[in-house]
């Protein structure tokens, strides 16, 4: 048998039948610890041995020993939500952990962590005054986090998922009647959002998809409206996303959007259309 190079680890059977590879990881310190995978076979051994030493030689801390709570939150956050995830995801996920979840459990080691103290956390912001939803999003949180810290195998459970959240009670919603709809676009009229307000009462748009309307998505002689973009918050500045083929492109034509998007355009036409030349900007203007 070749016998390995220094660095690059060691895998042998234990007297048990399973196999054992074992490499020199960084800790969060910065130091180096020896960590050992475990497989059924001499590859899967071996292939936990090669993702060690990738993740090592990439600088990711791995010594299961010395993670706290805080510690393998901000690696995580860092080397698989943000990739991985759209930037409202990776956001939700990093103020929840941020006000949630560090300030009780921060300190707490991964491996020590325990249900009880899960089950602990979600009843006091239960307590706090925190809706279900929002404690359901607190557990749904740590337990995605956790699920990551058993694949990394710096633990061997998740005590997150045995931890039932609270059950939500869903609350009808009660729409504006009419009436009030009306009201509320009287109201506001000669606002600069007017345009906006009335497209979003008359087509029943998200405000993402209002925000993300252009001058090249109206059809004013038409009076038809194409839906085609998105607006995403980046950790930047916000960007415009087209709509997934399964909610692509909505058409809808109502004489309350025509109307009130030709007055704002004609309101404000000499801010935004040079001769010979039409804008391609917001269909509304201002800053959102």
């Amino acid at each position: 048998m070749t016998r390995r190079a220094n660095g690059e680890g060691s895998v042998y059977r234990r007297s048990d039948g399973r196999w054992t590879a074992a490499h020199y990881v960084l800790s969060p310190n910065g130091g180096r610890v020896r960590r050992a995978v475990y497989g059924k076979t001499r590859k899967e051994a071996a292939d936990k041995l090669a993702d060690l030493i990738a993740k090592t030689s990439t600088g990711i801390p791995l010594a299961t020993e010395s993670w706290t709570v805080a510690g393998y939150a901000a690696h995580w956050l860092e080397n698989v939500a943000r990739p991985r995830l759209k930037p409202a995801t990776f956001m939700s996920y990093r103020e929840t952990l941020r006000l949630h979840i560090l300030p009780t459990l921060g300190r707490v080691k991964v491996q020590a962590l325990r249900p009880d103290q899960v089950r602990t956390l979600l009843a006091h912001k239960v307590a706090e005054g925190l809706s279900a939803r929002s404690v359901q999003i607190v557990h749904g949180t740590l337990r995605t986090m956790l699920s990551e810290a058993v694949r990394d195998e710096v633990i061997t459970r998740n005590p997150a998922a045995v931890v039932r959240p609270p059950a939500v009670t869903r609350e009808e919603v009660t729409p504006w009647s009419p009436q009030e709809a009306s009201e509320f676009l009287r109201a506001s009229v000669g606002h600069r959002l007017y345009a906006v307000f009335a497209v979003g009462v008359a087509l029943g748009l998200r405000r993402g998809e209002l925000l993300a309307l252009r001058w090249s998505d109206v059809d004013l002689d038409k009076r038809l409206v194409h839906v085609r973009q998105n607006v995403q918050p980046r950790l930047d500045r916000d960007i415009a996303r087209s709509l997934d083929p399964s909610g692509k492109a909505r058409f809808e034509e109502r004489q309350a959007a025509h109307t009130a998007s030709r007055r704002r355009r004609d309101d404000n036409q000499h801010r935004y259309q040079t001769p010979g030349r039409r804008p391609d900007g917001p269909a509304a203007p201002g800053r959102y």
